[in-house]
């Protein structure tokens, strides 16, 4: 008990016990801390306190020195106390390892609590001294540090994160010999570091591991599996040269364990997006998951140094940077990203480093308006904000900076991105480097709506996005603007909620001058005046002022009531990724966004607000009467509608770059029940047609003569299998909604399959993935359950429930990819992986590693001849003997008491029966009579040896001292 162990003249309590630790050189010694300040040493044998110390500041750590003549406190004041264990009245020496020294011999002034110390010895010279903590009062902001104390020298060493715990390793295991220490592991919040001691700085060893995986947290992630095999050197090619200089020479020093049996030959990778616009690459073959390469895409942009000059955004309080879709071609290595800022940048994959002098960027300028449309049941409905300019293709001049950066005569923010681009040259590393950069503007006082989808093709060129107000898509080789339509335009005559765009002369006029609408520039005011403006009688002035303010007084409750709609749509197009049954019940009144598909048409305002929810390049029929396929863009949106723009793209080489990209719409519709949320096609063969890409080459070398005519000559790849079939064959689309799934036969677009996926639940992520050599569709539900389908018979092949949808970052990061593999992020700080192939199970057990690894125990330190005789030396203690019940008694009924489990000798008893028992028994007595043989010859011999080395010594001593005198000795 605690009123044992310090003075009986002390009443008062010494705290809480912050430190047990038995001597290095008798383990019958145990120091004892208290945080008030109290060390004491007791004596296990004699149940007593040999010594007691005490200090004025609470204890947080003790160490020992290895001979354990001395132990070292660290206190809550910033010093360090050393003690001589038979000095118990005054510390043999205090320290203050950052405090400043005062003139007249006055106390330092005190410092932070240093949380923990260690006291390492060498043979060859000083100690080292390492402690977490103890810095100045002053040091305000500065980060956690870690201090290196060795002989006359103090080493600061600051870290990212907020030290947890350290240790030090040491050359041997036994706490009574040289320490020998060569490195420090420190247990950071978010990290582990492991530092040098051994190279002058201390430098950090190189970490293996991928423990930053959540330094910023995940936004959104895709997994990719079966890539080029060229791909993951490629890019750890281009990483290695992002790690930063002056790491320690030697390995990774701990060693442990054993990786598994590898059985997958082909190669994974995860991309994940993070909140702070950075993108990370991962080799995640097999089980291991190692960091190949960052991006940082806020680079691009000017970053605001103050809340005054933040960025002009509505659309989100905090990370402007976050990435919310990724689209990447792993054959082109083509990369295109869309941020939570309404912005898109498209990159290239080059092994050069360039300097970009101009960044080329363009504003599109995506919000279109509907007519007053009659509902079914007769109600006028107002007409809701929705898209603005016009539908033909137009180019837009790539600008360096946004130029066309406007405001109202009233203050509203027109023709204004979202966020700056930088307009100084961009220095640009190996590895992905910026193409093209992409950005919606506010339109008359309402922000941009964020992106629902993305999708990039390298064969074509193009990149094509969407939202809930339309869809635009963009030439990245001629950096031009090819389509910018609202959803209901895609539609034309076939639109069967009968929305129509406003006409051009309805449009609502920004201020400065219509929008042109076959031009995408603006025209001034004077050229827009009505022809009667000017003329008019005098008497009808008042009558015009009286119409003059009406009409101010309505634009300005118009103005709010866009506002507040726009602030709406805001709100629900960060949702568009999840179907209805997630977002909060709200009616029409609440401007809710129902998926619902219902014969009648209850609400013009939910169905204007239709958004993009999937887009697919392709090369396949697009009408009924082709007979052969074509380019082309097939568009899914939320409301379960799929329709089909043709591509006419120009010859190769420097035709491409010369003549324009043809885009019209075919007017293919076809429909699913649900948001669409995947597109794939495939062939009489049921073999999966991939989009057609380019292969990769290094754009920023000149390319020979050779290679010129090469490029020229250069098709689109389409690894297709029906490539090389008749023109007449079909292929099949595969269309899979939130709730159901349909296989559609091409050119006549006649339904062949079709699955309702759930009738209760919605289909959150389905993607169309290769397994055990054919293709199947694999959805993950909201209710948890996990389902394949065949394709393109669509029978169910597996059904399990697997994970309920506990919290939204599941839907956001749940993916699927070949050959029988998923993940999501389980955690902000962890990645799960899954698996639904029977293969991959039944090799999981092989593909495990092992924690442990048997090693041999180094030999322990030499006791010496005289620290023997004159019993010096590490002292043992069978503390089985000194705690059992013949020297203590019987424990409490209150404490646990061990009891032998039936893998013992009792329970063999008890389950042998007959000869068999008494075999067993039989062979395990002659096991245990032989492990005691054997313990007997080892110590016999060790007696031996003992007494030969004592006889050997003290022949020694005797023929040393033999002729000598007494005077002599």
């Amino acid at each position: 008990m605690w009123n044992k162990a310090i003075e009986l003249s002390s009443k008062s309590h010494p705290g809480p016990i912050v430190h047990i630790s038995d001597n290095p050189m008798d383990e019958g010694k145990l120091l004892i801390g208290f945080e008030s300040g109290t060390v004491v040493l007791w004596d296990l044998k004699s149940k007593k306190a040999d010594y007691r110390y005490t200090h004025d500041e609470a204890i947080h750590s003790v160490a020992w020195h290895h001979e354990g003549k001395q132990f070292i406190c660290s206190h809550s004041d910033g010093t360090l106390t050393v003690w001589n264990v038979k000095s118990p009245t005054k510390p043999f020496q205090t320290i203050t390892p950052h405090g400043k020294q005062l003139k007249d011999g006055k106390k330092p002034e005190p410092c932070k609590p240093i949380l923990k110390v260690e006291y390492k010895t060498t043979r060859a010279g000083e100690p080292f001294i390492i402690l977490s903590g103890g810095l100045s009062y002053d040091t305000v902001g500065r980060r956690p540090c870690l201090t290196v104390m060795h002989g006359k020298s103090t080493a600061v060493l600051e870290m990212d994160y907020s030290i947890v715990d350290f240790l030090t390793l040491c050359e041997t295991p036994y706490p009574n010999d040289f320490q020998e220490p060569y490195a420090v592991v420190v247990l950071l919040e978010k990290d582990l570091v492991l530092i040098d001691l051994a190279q002058n700085g201390y430098p950090i060893f190189e970490n293996p591991y991928p423990l930053t995986i959540h330094e910023s947290p995940v936004t959104c992630c895709e997994y990719f599996a079966e890539c080029p095999v060229d791909l993951i050197p490629a890019l750890y090619s281009v990483g290695a040269r992002q790690k930063r200089q002056g790491y320690s020479k030697k390995e990774w020093p701990i060693s442990g364990g054993n990786w598994g049996l590898i059985t997958q030959s082909y190669p994974e990778i995860i991309i994940t997006g993070h909140a702070d616009g950075s993108i990370k690459f991962w080799d995640a073959s097999a089980i291991t998951l190692q960091v190949l390469y960052k991006l940082k895409t806020a680079k691009v942009f000017e970053k605001s140094r103050n809340k005054d000059d933040r960025p002009n955004t509505d659309i989100v309080d905090e990370d402007p940077y976050a990435i919310q879709i990724i689209s990447w071609c792993p054959e082109s290595r083509m990369l295109c990203i869309a941020g939570v800022s309404a912005h898109v940048i498209i990159y290239r994959f080059s092994k050069q480093e360039v300097t970009t002098e101009v960044i080329p960027m363009l504003e599109v300028r995506l919000l279109y308006e509907i007519n007053d449309v009659e509902s079914p049941d007769g109600e006028q409905v107002p007409p809701l904000p929705t898209p603005g300019t016009g539908s033909n293709p137009q180019s837009v001049v790539p600008q360096s900076h946004p130029s066309t950066s406007s405001s109202s005569s009233d203050g509203l923010r027109d023709n204004v991105p979202c966020l700056k681009v930088k307009n100084s040259p961009l220095k640009q590393s190996p590895g992905y480097q910026i193409e093209l950069v992409i950005q919606l503007v506010w339109v008359s006082g309402e922000p941009p709506q964020q992106i629902t989808s993305l999708a990039v093709n390298s064969a074509y060129g193009l990149v094509v996005f969407g939202n809930c107000s339309g869809i635009a898509m963009v030439d990245y080789l001629q950096k031009t603007v090819l389509l910018n339509l609202g959803t209901i335009e895609l539609y034309g005559s076939n639109d069967p909620y009968r929305r129509e765009p406003r006409s051009p002369r309805k449009t609502r006029q920004p201020s400065g001058g219509l929008c042109d609408i076959n031009e995408g520039t603006m025209v001034p005011e004077d050229r827009c005046k009505s022809p009667t403006s000017g003329s008019g009688s005098p008497n009808n002035s008042d009558d015009d002022q009286k119409m003059n303010n009406f009409i101010e007084k309505v634009k300005t409750k118009s103005r709010k009531f866009s506002k507040m709609v726009a602030n709406d749509i805001a709100k629900m197009s960060r949702k568009l990724s999840l179907p209805t049954e997630l977002k909060p019940d709200l009616d029409v009144k609440d401007n809710s966004f129902s998926r619902s598909r219902s014969s009648s048409v209850t609400s013009i305002d939910k169905e204007s607000r239709e958004a993009i929810s999937a887009l697919h390049f392709c090369e396949t029929f697009t009408r009924k009467a082709d007979t052969s396929p074509s380019p082309c863009l097939w568009v899914g949106t939320t409301l379960g509608t799929v329709l089909v723009i043709v591509l006419n793209l120009p010859p190769g080489g420097e035709q491409r770059l010369l003549q324009p990209v043809i885009v019209s719409p075919s007017g293919t519709i076809l429909r699913l029940k649900g948001a669409i949320l995947r597109m794939a096609f495939l062939d009489t063969t049921g073999s999966l047609v991939p989009p057609a890409h380019e292969p990769w080459r290094e754009h920023n070398v000149p390319e020979d003569k050779d290679e010129k005519d090469k490029s020229k000559k250069r098709r689109p790849v389409s690894v297709s299998p029906s490539s090389s079939q008749e023109i007449s064959e079909n292929q099949y689309a595969v269309i899979c909604s939130e709730k159901q799934a349909k296989v559609i036969s091409l050119p006549s677009q006649n339904c062949i399959y079709k699955q309702n996926i759930t009738e209760t639940s919605f289909v959150l992520r389905g993607d169309i993935v290769s397994l055990s050599n054919s293709i199947c569709l694999a959805c993950f539900c909201a209710n948890g359950h996990i389902m394949t389908f065949s394709l393109p018979s669509l029978r169910p092949l597996l059904d399990v429930y697997y994970l309920p949808l506990t919290n939204m970052r599941i839907a956001r990061t749940f993916c699927f990819t070949n050959n029988g593999q998923a993940l999501y992020l389980v955690s902000p700080t962890e990645i799960q992986r899954l698996t639904y192939s029977q293969e991959t199970c039944e090799n999981l057990q092989e593909m495990l590693g092992e924690l442990f690894t048997p090693v041999e125990t180094p030999e322990a330190p030499n006791r010496g001849f005289f620290k023997g005789l004159f019993g010096g030396g590490a002292q043992s203690l069978d503390r089985e003997e000194l705690f059992g019940e013949s020297a203590s008694g019987k424990a409490s009924r209150s404490l646990a008491q061990h009891i032998p489990g039936p893998g013992g000798i009792e329970g063999v008893k008890g389950a042998a029966s007959g000869v068999v028992g008494e075999l067993a028994r039989a062979r395990l007595a002659l096991d245990e009579r032989g492990q005691k043989l054997g313990e007997l010859e080892e110590k016999t011999a060790a007696m031996l040896y003992s007494a030969d080395s004592f006889s050997k010594h003290a022949h020694e001593m005797m023929l040393k001292y033999k002729d000598k005198k007494w005077y002599q000795f």
